[in-house]
């Protein structure tokens, strides 16, 4: 057995069974992948897969158990190569960062930036996306370190730290009714028309959820992923814009938009820094996690990969 055939029985897996796209995704022929797992099957003497003529049809039951060592096998060698990487180039190379746009926008300038002076010789990749996405780019390994608000916590393949805690706020122009208001509750919220998040971004669930307690039913108007965009269209006279508290720090003292708390009533939120459980995180990740959160640190982040990753909390 090689590691050809064990990443030929993975990619398969992941493409669907389907030979014809597990072939393109390898750069190799149909033909040359078929025989290469049937060869494995012959050796370990397990179908790995159940077949319909010459085509894959399902995972079998020990073809399962095949696939989990195979992931952590195909693991530990991707961990050997950054191990002799960490050693030959130190502190130099690549590090890749996904998130989504508005801590991309918001939360990591400095601490990239940072990052890249006290490092000169290190590339940095940063990947924007949905939450989803960037829980995708970290099992797949395009990414050594993920930040975001949702998603991360709810896949056991990854290993997450609470970073820092923010809250939503309200946006109005300065002339907006609310904009003198002393306090606003959810029911003047949910007489407004609204502008934020979609629902997959940037803490929306919470909101959702506070009106649903309430037996509200907001009016979303317009939805968006980026904190500028929604800004934009509250300027507009668009509605009244939910944000993070984070997209209002760079506006200037008499700016035409007006910030309020709405954490009393939306309740705070939660960024989390993931990592895919298992991987080797070269001294570069080490160094930004510290940089981003006086929470992080390198002792910290070591014990949570290690298994003890239930007790941390803000």
């Amino acid at each position: 057995m090689n590691l050809h055939q064990f990443r030929f029985v993975q990619e398969a897996a992941r493409r669907n069974l389907n030979l014809t796209e597990t072939a393109k995704a390898l750069f190799t022929s149909q033909p040359g992948v078929s025989k290469a797992i049937l060869e494995l099957e012959e050796e370990l003497g397990v179908d790995i897969f159940s077949r319909h003529g010459k085509r894959l049809r399902r995972i079998t039951e020990p073809g399962q158990q095949v696939l989990a060592c195979i992931e952590i096998i195909l693991r530990e060698v991707g961990n050997l190569k950054r191990i002799g990487e960490e050693y030959s180039r130190q502190d130099s190379g690549t590090f890749s960062i996904a998130t989504t746009h508005t801590q991309a926008r918001y939360v990591l300038p400095a601490p990239v930036a940072q990052l890249r002076k006290n490092l000169p010789q290190l590339r940095i990749s940063l990947h924007q996306g949905s939450p989803d996405q960037v829980v995708k780019m970290l099992l797949d390994e395009s990414a050594d370190l993920g930040l975001a608000t949702e998603s991360l916590a709810q896949y056991a393949e990854l290993v997450t730290l609470p970073c820092y805690e923010w809250q939503h706020v309200m946006v109005v122009p300065r002339d907006h009714p609310l904009a003198s208001a002393e306090r606003i509750s959810l029911e003047q919220l949910a007489a407004e028309p609204l502008v934020s998040y979609h629902p997959s971004f940037t803490g929306r669930t919470r909101i959702d959820k506070a009106f649903a307690a309430r037996h509200l039913t907001p009016n979303v108007v317009l939805e968006a992923i980026d904190s500028d965009v929604i800004k934009t269209y509250v300027r507009l006279g668009m509605g009244v814009g939910i944000v993070a508290e984070m997209a209002m720090r760079e506006e200037p003292a008499g700016s035409d938009l007006v910030a309020r708390p709405l954490g009393s009533l939306l309740g705070s939120n939660v960024t989390r820094i993931a990592f895919k459980r298992g991987a080797y995180l070269r001294n570069y990740v080490y160094v930004f996690a510290e940089l981003l959160s006086d929470r992080l640190s390198r002792k910290l982040i070591e014990k949570a990969m290690n298994g003890d990753a239930s007790d941390f909390g803000l």
